[in-house]
Formats: structure tokens, C-alpha cells, sequence
């Protein structure tokens, strides 16, 4: 059996997917160690996997909740370059000090969250094979495919081409701080600078939990990319309260916008605007931003929490309405739940774009959102029975893609071989 560390984002989006492959992991008998900051600690725990930190005084326990709060407030371009400052901020801690806590948790193999810039580079340095694990929506660079952060239809057309290729232009001009961080870093390592955007990334195996059917059209994939489809486990995942008594029996819309984007209150004031008048019941979940008392005039009765338990909610909803995070879509769309999108920043308009590509939920842009637009929105959703069976078809192609115990069966392959793992088909 291996020892295999696992090294991600401190947020949720990307420490839950990430956790629940480790957890898998674990079942098949491997020695797995989550290598992050502190506010990574509970999660890791309540899965039963080790951890191991650092940056312990630059990063104390709180830190990252309380870097995000800004961010929760910002939206569109705005909230997209705080988040590259993030970025170049924390890829500075992996290569300063987190290579150590690396070095020294002596793993057999990484994995290593696509959007951990950095990490991939002390791999590469202290000679410890790794895989790239997509935990948001995949950040391969491919001319046929947008830019995520625009949330551009797509067309395999010219002109369609030619805007890609000026909106990538603009996505070097915004992400080049943390690429020169990382070179720098290279450089006095004796690596070779990153000169492509994918240079970062495994040449062992890259794990997308996307299913293929969720994704555009690609062109520039290499071989040992893997649309597994998406990691979910209730047992990896702290049990959540919730009081379930209260539910009538009317047909369930379940809204988050997440646990970053989500201190924009007015919106949930909106949302329960829209669904005042509809024959449903609202539970409106916070992702830990506010107390339910935050909301005191809020109307038409919904279920407000700070948390609700995700997996078990969406099981009996009917309906989600979401920022667009791409964890809480393939929730959805792993129970055959259509959606309403309401993309804030960074990647979330680009999976809200696949959500209209595939036609499993209606999109509106923050900035264009009404009341009355959404009420409609979700109207049209409830009505048009082509946006359930869309998101039924997608539940189907997620169950037959294998999820993490196709990606876990990856990862024990590199570990057997020691050689790139080739996608079938």
C-alpha cells in the first residue's frame, strides 16, 4: 500500500471532492495525508484521513474563511482579480513553505488540485510523482473552448475562435503575477520555466470529475486525461443538522450560492422574492456566510440555515437554484436535478454556460438578475420538462462514467506502474 498526500485549495469546493477521493483511497487500504493549512484540519479529520500542515503562523486557524470574506462581496471581474491575488499568495506559501511540510510527510505520490499553483512545481523539485485532480471546472487550455471566466457560448466556429483566442490574451494578462511567482521559484530551483499554461500539469494522470457530457468539445487533450465524473460521499462529510420536520411536501427548491460568493444577502432576498407565490417550499442554505436571523425580513416563509446537509437535500429536491459552483451542480445533476444559475465570478459563468449548453437549467448573469426574471426562470424550469430530463440523461452518464472508484482505480494504477495511466476510448 502507498502513502499518498493529497494537496488542494482550503475552500470547500475543492476540499470536498478532493477529501472524498482520499477517502476512497483509504477504504483500499493507503495511507492518506492531507498536506494543507490549518482550516483544512476538520475536514481531513472528520473523514478519518491524517493531516499534515503548514504555514501554521502565516496562515492560523480562521485564515482562510476570513481572506474569502472579501471576496464573498465581490462579483464579476472585481471578485477574478482578487482571486488571482489569492492565488499568487498561496502558491507563495507551498513553494516558501510548504515544501517542507511536503519533504517531510515522506508520501510515495501526490495529488494535487489543479488550482494549487505551485504545488506541481515542489513535485517536481523534491521528485515525487503526482497526478492533477480537476476540483473545480477544469483549467486545461484549449483555443476551441472559452475562457471559463467569461462564460461565452460555445461554437465551433471562426470568429468563435479568433474571441477565444483574445479572451485567453486577457486571461495571460490577468494570471501572470502567479505564473512569474512560480517561475521565479523554478528558476532558482534548476527547473525549466512553465512556458504553456497546461506545462503544470501530470504527465502520470490528470483527474477531471466532470463527466464528459458536462464538458465542450475538446481538441488539445493528451492521453492520460480522465473524465471520471463526480466525487461525492455522505461518510466523508460531517454530519450537518437539519430540521427536516419542517418540510410540507410541496415540491422542494433548494438555493445556495455556495460558501465563497454568498455574502451578497440581497439575493437571497430575491430568491425568496421569486418563489413566494409558487406552489414549493424554499430552503435556503447560507454555506456558513450568516446567521438565519441575518435575513429578518425575508419573505414568504422559506427554511433559512448556515449549513444544510447538501447530498441529502438534493435528493428530494426538485429544483436548484445555484452561483454555479461546479461541486454543487454535479450534486445536482448526479440526483437529476435541473437548475437556475446565477454566475457571480471566477469559474462559475463558465459552468453556467455548460448549464446552457446541455440544457439542464435556465442562466442569469448577476448582474441582469431580477425578481421577476427569476420567477420566471424557475417557472420555466418547473414547466418545460426538458430541462428535468436533461439533468435525468446527465444522472445517468455521471452513474455510468464510475466517480471516484474510477479515480481511485487511476491513481492505484499509477502507483502499480509507475507509468502513464491512457484513457480508454
Amino acid at each position: 500500500m502507498a502513502h499518498i498526500g493529497l494537496i488542494c485549495v482550503p475552500a470547500t469546493g475543492h476540499l470536498n471532492p478532493m477529501i472524498t477521493l482520499g477517502y476512497e483511497l483509504k477504504k483500499r487500504g493507503h495511507q492518506v495525508t492531507v498536506i494543507n493549512v490549518l482550516d483544512a484540519k476538520e475536514k481531513a479529520k472528520n473523514a478519518g484521513l491524517d493531516f499534515k500542515v503548514y504555514a501554521e503562523h502565516t496562515c492560523p486557524l480562521g485564515f482562510t474563511p476570513d481572506s474569502l470574506v472579501k471576496m464573498g462581496e465581490l462579483s464579476g471581474m472585481d471578485a477574478f482579480r482578487y482571486t488571482i491575488e489569492l492565488f499568487q499568495q498561496g502558491a507563495i506559501r507551498m513553494m516558501k513553505e510548504g515544501i517542507d511540510s511536503v519533504r517531510n510527510a515522506h508520501v510515495d505520490l501526490l495529488l494535487i488540485d489543479q488550482a494549487s499553483f505551485g504545488a506541481s512545481s515542489v513535485a517536481e523539485y523534491l521528485e515525487i510523482p503526482f497526478i492533477s485532480v480537476s476540483c473545480a471546472l477544469m483549467l486545461n487550455r484549449d483555443e476551441s473552448v472559452p475562457p471559463l471566466n467569461f462564460g461565452w457560448t460555445y461554437s465551433d466556429s471562426l470568429w468563435a475562435r479568433l474571441r477565444n483566442q483574445i479572451g485567453y490574451k486577457l486571461l495571460d494578462r490577468l494570471v501572470k503575477p502567479i505564473v512569474e511567482t512560480i517561475n521565479e521559484y523554478r528558476r532558482s530551483w534548476n527547473l525549466s520555466p512553465f512556458i504553456h499554461a497546461n506545462d503544470a500539469y501530470s504527465k502520470l494522470a490528470q483527474i477531471c470529475q466532470q463527466p464528459v457530457e458536462f464538458e465542450f468539445p475538446r481538441q488539445q487533450l493528451p492521453d492520460c486525461f480522465h473524465f471520471t465524473g463526480s466525487f461525492h460521499n455522505p461518510l466523508s462529510r460531517a454530519p450537518v443538522d437539519f430540521p427536516y420536520e419542517k418540510l410540507n411536501g410541496k415540491p422542494l427548491i433548494y438555493a445556495s450560492m455556495g460558501t465563497i460568493q454568498n455574502r451578497l444577502l440581497s439575493i437571497f432576498n430575491q430568491i425568496a422574492e421569486a418563489c413566494q407565490d409558487l406552489d414549493a417550499q424554499l430552503i435556503i442554505s447560507l454555506g456558513g456566510s450568516a446567521e438565519p436571523d441575518s435575513l429578518p425580513n425575508i419573505v414568504g416563509e422559506p427554511i433559512v440555515v448556515k449549513y444544510a446537509p447538501q447530498l441529502e437535500i438534493l435528493q428530494k429536491a426538485q429544483l436548484t437554484i445555484t452561483h454555479a459552483g461546479l461541486n454543487t451542480v454535479l450534486e445536482s445533476l448526479s440526483c437529476g436535478v435541473p437548475m437556475v444559475a446565477i454566475p457571480i465570478a471566477n469559474d462559475q459563468p463558465g459552468v453556467a454556460s455548460r448549464i446552457a449548453w446541455t440544457e439542464t437549467g435556465v442562466v442569469i448573469p448577476v448582474k441582469k438578475l431580477t425578481v421577476p426574471k427569476l420567477r420566471n426562470a424557475v417557472q420555466t424550469v418547473f414547466s418545460q420538462p426538458k430541462y428535468r430530463d436533461n439533468a435525468k440523461k446527465m444522472q445517468l452518464a455521471m452513474q455510468k462514467a464510475g466517480g471516484v472508484n474510477l479515480a481511485a482505480d487511476i491513481v492505484e494504477k499509477v502507483i502499480a506502474t509507475g507509468k502513464p495511466v491512457a484513457r480508454i476510448g
